[in-house]
């Protein structure tokens, strides 16, 4: 059954929760607002938002009832998830359970459920999973090369990441390509990063892996990496694990080297000739090279390339970087084309390009939306 209606009512974000400068913001059709506060967790976060919901001049309901289903991005599912999935208690206990190993991301999306069920209580809570769309990943591709007990018995395994976003934007390459049979690369560059190799639709390779840490270049990690680095930094060093640990997940990548996370602050100095910010921007499209080489040689073919997520989307820098010199590939960047600003889904290849170019906006709130509403359905 298909959603009555895709039109958008409203949408906000609060960014920087936890500083003192956090911000709200809010848009409907008559309304932009955005608004710079002191928010210091995700349940006074929510609850902000509740408030501008629910407000008499600037909301959309009347009351919290109104709300009829609530949909949750959930990064680490694991195993034990590979659908949409009502909300249990046992579904939060395993969701906590995953917190270990997506510690960035799931001790917050569990807080948010919990403070959605206080704020709608009717509402049936539902719970999509980053991890779901990767596991048709065949065994060959999701087994790491250590003794199998830690596979058959701990579940140590790429899981993969983004799903709900790899899912959207390929479904949406299919569909404008027309394609009965596909072989697409699906990027999503954003903050954090990740590559898919999606063959008829099904995820059979993705760059991310056990956690969200590894794969490509991000804003604060530092994506692949020699494990021996660690065991370095420990024994000759003198880090603790917990320091490695943090230096790997929040003080690398795309800081590390530039000490600078946002990627237009880091275009902004490269362009000014700052070598660690241009540097960094190679190293970047380097890597999303590497990958797209790998998942060319996994599939046997390709179709189609597709930048989707904030930097995908809105970087020409990083696209130009990362398409030159892969006309081994039939891969061919139409420079005008690429420069253009674009909120739909656009294709930035040459007329003469093999394989098609693609810039896809992701929608996974919309994507959240389907599928709740499919299983509510």
């Amino acid at each position: 059954m298909d959603m009555p209606s895709e039109t958008l009512i409203c949408s906000g974000l609060v960014e920087r929760i936890g500083h003192e400068d956090a911000i709200l913001n809010y848009k409907t059709k008559n309304v932009n607002l955005q608004k710079v506060e002191v928010i210091r967790s995700h349940k006074q976060g929510l609850h902000k938002i509740v408030d501008v919901l629910l407000d008499a001049d600037q909301g959309v309901i009347a009351n919290t009832d109104e709300i009829e289903v609530v949909g949750h991005r959930v990064v680490h599912g694991g195993n034990s998830f590979s659908n949409t999935t009502l909300i249990t208690t046992e579904v939060k206990t395993k969701i906590q359970e995953y917190a270990a190993l997506a510690p960035l991301h799931n001790p917050g999306n569990l807080e948010g459920i919990l403070v959605a069920e206080e704020f709608f209580a009717r509402a049936k809570q539902i719970a999509v999973f980053d991890t779901a769309f990767h596991q048709t990943i065949p065994e060959k591709a999701k087994k790491y090369a250590i003794p199998n007990t830690l596979y058959e018995d701990h579940g140590i395994q790429v899981y993969g990441f983004h799903g709900t976003s790899h899912q959207y934007v390929s479904e949406k390459a299919i569909t404008h390509l027309k394609l009965q049979a596909s072989k697409i690369i699906t990027i999503h560059l954003g903050n954090g990063c990740s590559m898919a190799a999606v063959v008829d639709g099904r995820s059979i390779d993705t760059s991310l892996g056990f956690t969200p840490s590894n794969g490509l270049i991000m804003g604060t990690r530092s994506g692949d990496i020699d494990h021996a680095i660690i065991f370095h930094l420990v024994n000759n060093l003198n880090f603790t694990l917990d320091e490695v640990n943090t230096m790997l997940t929040k003080e690398s990548g795309m800081l590390g080297l530039t000490g600078r996370m946002d990627l237009r602050d880091i275009e902004a100095n490269a362009e000014k000739g700052d070598r660690n910010c241009i540097l960094a921007l190679t190293m970047n499209a380097y890597r999303v090279k590497k990958y797209i080489g790998a998942y060319v040689a996994v599939m046997n073919g390709l179709d189609a390339i597709v930048f989707t997520a904030g930097i995908g989307e809105n970087s020409s820098n990083i696209r130009k970087l990362v398409c030159e010199d892969l006309n081994v590939f039939g891969i061919e960047l139409d420079k005008t084309r690429n420069e253009m600003k674009s909120n739909e889904l656009r294709e930035i290849n040459t007329t003469s390009s093999k394989v098609k170019i693609l810039v896809i906006p992701t929608n996974e709130e919309l994507e959240i939306a389907k599928q709740a509403f499919e299983l509510v359905s």
